[in-house]
């Protein structure tokens, strides 16, 4: 070699004799977080955007499962009736079931009224007896006190508590408000939701059509298999509360029982708040011992919704590991309450079949069109 000739060049990843060769685990670890941060922002904004008309969000995701829930009835009662008319019959019927069973609670709230109160004044003194011996040894009067200070405070705050009121009469005419439009949307999506789909995938580039409508075929498929199965159970599970109720003798079992249907729509957590309603209930009424067993109806009516219920009836439909679902119910309530909390599930369930439908698309795209780069 010769002495004025140019040094060998350093070979790649080399920079003055060094190694800085990045591991292969740190590049892929990076190529992931970036397009989580990005997957991050999406959802974010999506939310944000949805949190700014959250009411018509909310009435549609209502109108999608009335919708789940009258369809099969509709098609049922379309194949001897004009197809308007069959979505007529059975909307007025879901309309005539939900306020049976409202008149049904509100009848038998008003025919127990006197009954409760005097329960509910003797449970609240055995309560009160009970926490005056060890180990609390509350002070005699300690409850009564109590009594005159929230009145006291109601007084003092009687403006706030009007205003309050009023802002829940405005609530209430909100939630009004949502339902009809929610009903509304379910009588069209019920009558022709498939023509408008269709009518959607038609407006796109003809090479997305294919996959959009395989997409939506599938969406659909999981929303109504899962609104199917949350509806059976939280059937089933409000049958076993308002049975076991009404063999403890706990008033107000009917109205319980309806907390529980309408609470079993929150996964995994639902259940517990709403039988803990029932022990108090139980407690106020019948004392310590019922509200034991109420409590432990709790433990029991958990497992048979864990380990049967939800294996039996929703596995066909979401697939969805138990940890996922409970990660979900948790990030729903922490984004958007209530509401984030009961439509989260069927959100990530039919995100997760989405993408398992268009997977094998995806691999067959891959083999039949190679890189034309390549060779």
């Amino acid at each position: 070699m010769s002495p004025h000739s140019d040094p060998p060049a350093s070979p790649p990843g080399r920079t003055g004799g060094t190694q800085t060769r990045v591991p292969r685990t740190l590049r892929s670890a990076a190529a992931y977080a970036w397009r989580i941060l990005v997957v991050g922002v999406v959802v974010q904004a999506a939310f944000s955007v949805l949190g700014q008309f959250h009411r018509i969000a909310v009435a549609v995701f209502l109108g999608l499962v009335i919708t789940a829930v009258l369809k099969p009835l509709a098609d049922l009662l379309s194949r001897v009736l004009p197809r308007p008319l069959a979505v007529a019959v059975a909307v007025v019927a879901g309309i005539v079931l939900v306020l049976g069973g409202l008149a049904l609670v509100g009848e038998t709230v008003a025919g127990q009224r006197t009954g409760l109160e005097r329960e509910f004044v003797s449970g609240f003194d055995r309560i009160e007896h009970r926490l005056e011996e060890p180990p609390f040894r509350l002070e005699p009067g300690a409850l009564d006190d109590l009594q005159s200070r929230i009145g006291r405070l109601l007084s003092s705050h009687r403006s706030t508590v009007i205003s309050t009121a009023l802002s829940g009469a405005g609530r209430l005419l909100e939630v009004l408000t949502v339902l009809a439009l929610a009903l509304f949307c379910s009588v069209f999506f019920t009558h022709s939701g498939d023509r408008q789909w269709r009518w959607f995938c038609d407006q796109l580039p003809p090479p997305a059509q294919g996959r959009v409508a395989l997409a939506g075929r599938t969406a659909w498929r999981t929303f109504t298999g899962y609104t199917h199965g949350i509806l059976l159970v939280a059937a089933t599970n409000a049958v076993l509360v308002g049975i076991a109720l009404s063999l403890l003798g706990v008033p107000l079992a009917v109205p319980l029982a309806l907390l529980e249907f309408t609470a079993a729509f929150i996964p995994l957590i639902g259940s517990p708040i709403a039988l803990s309603v029932a022990a108090v209930v139980a407690l106020a009424s019948k004392g310590a011992l019922t509200a034991a067993v109420v409590v432990a109806l709790i433990v029991i009516i958990g497992q048979i919704e864990g380990h049967l219920l939800h294996p039996i009836v929703m596995s066909w439909a979401v697939r969805l590991h138990p940890v996922v679902v409970a990660l979900s119910v948790t990030g729903g309530a922490v984004a958007a309450g209530v509401i984030g909390a009961v439509v989260a599930v069927p959100f990530v369930a039919v995100v997760w079949s989405v993408r398992q439908a268009l997977r094998p698309q995806d691999a067959m795209a891959t083999t039949a069109d190679p890189d034309p780069s390549a060779g």
